[in-house]
């Protein structure tokens, strides 16, 4: 069993079936990514960089993609409560599908590029 599933198994309905979907999307989206627990809570890292962290609190859920996302679907979120790197959302109105995968897409292009960088900008040794 993965440490998020296990995670997400002691949480209770109607929280866990939302943990449950946002998990799964991730993993449909980013087969490569891995699960871990960080800041006590799910976290996926993809190519061994954090890409998205998600938890259910008492009155919401959140996903934690950073700012760079935030700020990219700026008008797609004006219905959802944001600070800095967080997205929050409610059973009542969930995070839309299509806009999550593309939250999650963008996370992996941006880790994408830095390690792309990096490694342009690596120079040989003499």
């Amino acid at each position: 069993m993965s440490v998020i599933i296990d995670f997400i198994s002691k949480i209770e309905e109607p929280q866990k079936s939302e943990m449950l979907k946002v998990y799964k999307l991730i993993k449909e989206t980013v087969p490569d990514a891995t699960d871990n627990i960080g800041y006590g809570m799910p976290v996926f890292k993809y190519k061994e960089k954090y890409l998205i962290g998600f938890s259910a609190f008492k009155d919401h859920l959140s996903i934690f993609p950073g700012p760079e996302p935030i700020k990219k679907f700026k008008n797609e979120l004006a219905g959802f409560k944001t600070s800095k790197g967080t997205i929050q959302f409610t059973i009542e109105k969930t995070l839309p599908k299509e806009l999550l995968k593309g939250i999650i897409m963008e996370r992996v292009r941006l880790i994408d590029y830095k390690q792309n960088k990096n490694i342009v900008n690596l120079k040989p040794e003499n």
